[in-house]
């Protein structure tokens, strides 16, 4: 199975610490050797590196962590590859244009009958159940909403009756965002926690490496995150049930 890693913030955050225990689980502390990928977005703008190498050993995982981007969303993947071949056309993140936003995706997990669902003019370019899916998911919100919506929470809601049918084709585990909201839908496992003041101490499971966020935060940051597998030892995360999904706002859990 593939891990996922999103982060959600009041205010541009670097995920550097964060970023380094999910590197090191691809291909060094963990079996996540086919690829990996992380989108940051900036306003209306994102910016995604892919690598179809193992991200610890990887290039550009090694350029993304010395130039700490700041970003207010993000959403990382590394894969370990059950449909389609290793390359860069099918490594996560993928990202769509729906209602003038940049929408970015990822998944773990398997299904079953894909090819069945419609997804329009929204076209698959590599070859996993996980882009088709994420097509279909944006084909049904447009036919949904064919102009832009304003009430976002129940186009979330709408996103998770989506997801729970995806779900009774497999494992459906889900990062979404359009770079304001980040969603995280769990099939089987995901985590999360919401760091605020006061700001403490953390420590990385998967290297020994340990942050005082008192020291590069201020009173006001409040920032959320994401993980398959909780990513550090000394902190209290949350896990998603099965079949729920939770939504974040600038940092906030809002749905």
């Amino acid at each position: 199975m593939c891990e996922l890693l999103g982060m959600s913030a009041n205010v541009p955050t670097d995920i550097t610490f964060s970023l380094s225990g999910l590197i090191s689980r691809g291909g060094q502390t963990g079996p996540h050797k086919d690829g990996w990928g992380i989108t940051f977005y900036e306003g209306l703008g994102c910016r995604t590196f892919k690598d179809p190498q193992p991200s610890f050993v990887s290039p550009v995982a090694r350029f993304v962590q010395e130039y700490p981007i700041k970003s207010e969303s993000i959403v990382a993947h590394i894969r370990q590859a059950n449909r389609g071949d290793v390359s860069l056309v099918n490594t996560h993140p993928f990202t769509r244009e729906l209602w003038g936003r940049n929408w970015t995706y990822a998944h773990n997990g398997q299904l079953k009958g894909f090819r069945s669902l419609k997804t329009g003019h929204y076209r698959p370019i590599g070859e996993t159940d996980s882009e088709w899916a994420f097509c279909w998911i944006l084909h049904q919100l447009n036919q949904k909403y064919p102009r832009k919506p304003t009430n976002w929470k129940a186009v979330f809601r709408f996103i998770g009756t989506l997801a729970q049918q995806l779900r009774e084709k497999g494992v459906f585990n889900m990062l979404l965002s359009d770079g304001q909201y980040l969603m995280a839908f769990s099939s089987t496992k995901l985590h999360w926690i919401t760091r605020r003041a006061p700001f403490g101490k953390a420590k990385l499971l998967d290297q020994d490496i340990e942050i005082d966020f008192q020291q590069c935060t201020t009173p006001s940051d409040i920032v959320s995150v994401i993980a398959t597998a909780p990513l550090t030892g000394n902190e209290t995360w949350q896990k998603i049930e099965p079949g729920e999904f939770v939504l974040f706002h600038r940092g906030q859990r809002i749905l």
